[in-house]
């Protein structure tokens, strides 16, 4: 097992300097002009691609640092720079998390590298799950798959949405239910290949915040896709509604929570980059805004709700690391400690986001400062891939051993 440390390696070191480099030169410049367009920022996505920020190799690499603290590391930096372009750079990895969750070694081989292209032809990939009224509760999830047993294919018919990428993407990663009868457990994961007749976009949602990301609404109609698409095969699906007829196993096998459990502890990650560029420009203004002959820090309301600021984004960088930590090491989530990492970091980022603006004053209330964007970006970190609610629900569940509802 590798020992647990908060010293960085060298190497860690130098990855996180240069992320934040781009982020610094490449998207804090660009960040107000793509928040007002609302549009995917395809150039700042190419940039990233061409000095290797954006692609497989690089994202693999992270992904593969023993400490498990590579991903964290990166989701901390870009999102420092900018939500928005930080969640369109990163976005397709939800969807590579699907299939690595949940896909076959050739599956994976095959899907994973489409989703990012090459420098030259940049891709993005959506990961399909939230449905108009199944969000919180996947048990709702009405997308459904059914296999044709004649030509060995299956045909997905359904509405998806709130999805990262979704209609634009060059890969879609859509969940859906074989058997609604069975509820959660009779989900399964398909990749629907690019240019697949019957999937379109829907309505392109005009957003609070992260709006250089683009989300939408995924239309599935008559959607027929290979057998292979089905992610883990069609044995290894049948088995598993088996078990779960029987009254065998548990929810662990549902598609969308397999994605959900491994990427938390990287979403709590960005929202602590939006909370300590919201607490850095904050401590900043204070020591040169003056007010009554003196800069507004030297008094104490102003100090100590930056002292409040900076020890909960510390407290919830550590809860992230811990939880990236466990999940790199094969310790089990027993006290769903990477809910836990979402929940607080994301609670923590709408709290600083929002002290920062105080701090600012009327200044903070206008677009000409950036603290204003970042905290409209911080909103979603209490919603999307999980409620605050819902994370309250795991921790409790998990802790107390009661199905608490």
């Amino acid at each position: 097992m590798t020992p647990f440390s908060l010293h960085l390696s060298d190497d860690q070191r130098t990855v996180r300097d240069w992320v934040h480099a781009f982020a610094a030169d490449v998207l804090r410049p660009s960040a107000a002009e793509w928040d007002e367009r609302e549009e995917t920022p395809w150039p700042v996505i190419q940039e990233a691609a061409r000095i290797g920020l954006y692609s497989l190799d690089f994202f693999s690499a992270q992904a593969s640092d023993p400490t498990g603290l590579g991903i964290p590391l990166t989701m901390e930096e870009l999102f420092w720079g900018d939500a928005g372009l930080g969640l369109a750079i990163t976005g397709t990895t939800l969807a590579a998390a699907g299939v690595v969750a949940n896909g076959t070694p050739d599956q994976v081989a095959t899907w994973v590298p489409a989703m990012f292209g090459t420098p030259d032809d940049v891709k993005v990939a959506a990961f399909c799950s939230s449905e108009p009224d199944a969000g919180s509760d996947v048990s709702a999830m009405r997308t459904r798959a059914v296999y044709d047993e004649a030509g060995g294919d299956w045909v997905l018919d359904g509405v998806k949405t709130w999805a990262t990428n979704g209609g634009i993407a060059h890969v879609h990663v859509v969940v859906a239910t074989v058997d609604p009868a069975l509820g959660a457990r009779g989900h399964a994961s398909f990749v629907v290949p690019p240019g697949t007749p019957g999937l379109g976009q829907g309505q392109k949602f005009r957003k609070h915040g992260i709006r250089a990301s683009h989300t939408a609404e995924v239309v599935l109609e008559n959607v027929r896709v290979p057998g292979d698409c089905l992610l883990g095969g069609k044995d290894k699906l049948d088995a598993r509604l088996a078990r779960a007829r029987d009254g065998v196993g548990s929810g662990r096998g549902n598609a969308a929570m397999a994605t959900f459990e491994s990427s938390r502890p990287a979403v709590g990650a960005q929202a602590v980059g939006i909370a300590r560029a919201a607490y850095e420009y904050a401590l900043d203004y204070a020591r040169t805004r003056e007010q009554f002959g003196r800069p507004i820090i030297d008094n104490q309301g102003v100090a100590f709700t930056l002292a409040d600021m900076r020890t909960r984004i510390d407290a919830a960088r550590l809860l992230v690391w811990r939880a990236s930590w466990m999940a790199a090491t094969g310790q089990a989530f027993d006290a769903a400690e990477g809910s836990m990492s979402k929940l607080y970091a994301g609670e923590t980022a709408k709290q600083v986001t929002a002290q920062a603006m105080q701090i600012l004053g009327g200044n903070g209330f206008t677009r000409e400062y950036p603290v204003e964007r970042m905290h409209r970006d911080s909103a979603v970190y209490t919603v999307f891939e999980g409620t605050s609610e819902i994370q309250r629900l795991v921790i409790a569940r998990s802790i107390s051993g009661v199905p608490i509802r």
